[in-house]
């Protein structure tokens, strides 16, 4: 072996380390976003809103199949939970879930899983999903296909592009903490938990990226499912909603409807998807949405009526945005209250 001068073989060891550094930030997520199927969407969904998993009450049996599976997914992946933590599950005392109001919730549990940043691994993005839903009402089974099967499964496969990224020597710089949280349906208190009990802590967690029913089209949109409601990008954050605006029209191309954005829409929307328990601390969120339709809570929305194409393409464009939220220089400033 040729003998190098050590001066000259440090100017090498560094020049390749900033090289492997710059690396991420110019790949083209293009190829691991692609990686997000309707197809593979397709087969998730029917396995965690079949009713087998009894409408994912909270707590319930059918929940805690419902979060073995997606545990299942995760392993196969080779995806695993925190360091910080010892194992997959957040678990919530029944006395947490049941503090606001007494609804008999047994314990539960959110589900965590976990990609550590290469550069930044202290700074933390979040993408959400909540994984409950209502359970069987006079003895028929509430699927919950779109609210928020939808969700659950984009977060499966948004962490699958990742990790393929990350074993292609692409990984991203800042960590990414996937939560699936319980009991959304009665009063965001799994994500509520979650930001009273960090396992990181807030003043690193970056932004949330919240996936609540993208699954579906509503009546203002009846000739294309082209398009994805943004709600709560720019409320704290003006560079969030940049990002999400530029990573949309570079990748995806959706049709961003900020019509449930508007602080006077009588639907609050904001204030009523898990992110808020994120955004109430002073951190950037954005929550994606399809809008609510003739299914919305009953037992007729069911895997059939996801338009997988849709699923996919806004599962995509969540990809991206976090893509460049881990990536980029700079976290989010928070410049708005």
């Amino acid at each position: 072996m040729k003998k190098i001068p050590l001066l000259s073989l440090f100017a090498i060891l560094s020049l390749s380390c900033t090289s492997q550094k710059n690396s991420v930030a110019h790949t083209d997520p293009t190829k691991y976003m692609n990686t997000i199927t309707a197809d593979e969407l397709k087969t998730h969904l029917y396995i965690v809103a079949s009713d087998e998993m009894e409408g994912r009450e909270t707590g319930s049996a059918g929940q805690k199949k419902a979060g073995i599976y997606l545990i299942d997914q995760y392993k196969k992946d080779g995806i695993s939970y925190p360091a910080k933590a010892s194992d997959f599950y957040q678990k919530i005392p029944a006395a947490f879930l049941n503090a606001k109001r007494n609804e008999n919730l047994p314990d539960s549990e959110n589900i965590w899983a976990y990609i550590e940043g290469s550069e930044k691994p202290d700074e933390v993005l979040v993408i959400s999903a909540h994984y409950d839903h209502v359970g069987v009402k006079n003895g028929k089974v509430y699927n919950g296909a779109d609210d928020d099967g939808s969700g659950t499964v984009a977060l499966l496969e948004i962490a699958q592009a990742f990790q393929l990224a990350k074993k292609e020597g692409h990984g991203p710089k800042r960590s990414i903490l996937f939560l699936h949280v319980t009991g959304e349906e009665h009063g965001l208190h799994g994500s509520r938990y979650y930001s009273e009990n960090p396992l990181f802590p807030l003043a690193n967690t970056i932004a949330d990226i919240n996936i609540d029913m993208i699954g579906r089209r509503d009546d203002a949109h009846p000739d294309s499912n082209n398009y994805v409601y943004v709600i709560g990008a720019d409320r704290l954050s003006t560079d969030l909603d940049k990002i999400c605006a530029e990573a949309n029209a570079k990748y995806t191309k959706l049709n961003l409807d900020y019509k449930y954005n508007d602080p006077k829409d009588p639907n609050h929307f904001y204030e009523r998807s898990d992110h808020y328990n994120f955004a109430k601390f002073g951190i950037p969120s954005v929550f994606l949405f399809n809008g609510v339709h003739a299914d919305y809570h009953k037992h007729t929305d069911t895997p059939d009526k996801i338009e997988y194409d849709a699923l996919a393409k806004r599962a995509q464009f969540a990809f991206v945005t976090a893509w460049e939220l881990a990536n980029r220089d700079n976290r989010p400033v928070v410049d708005k209250k």
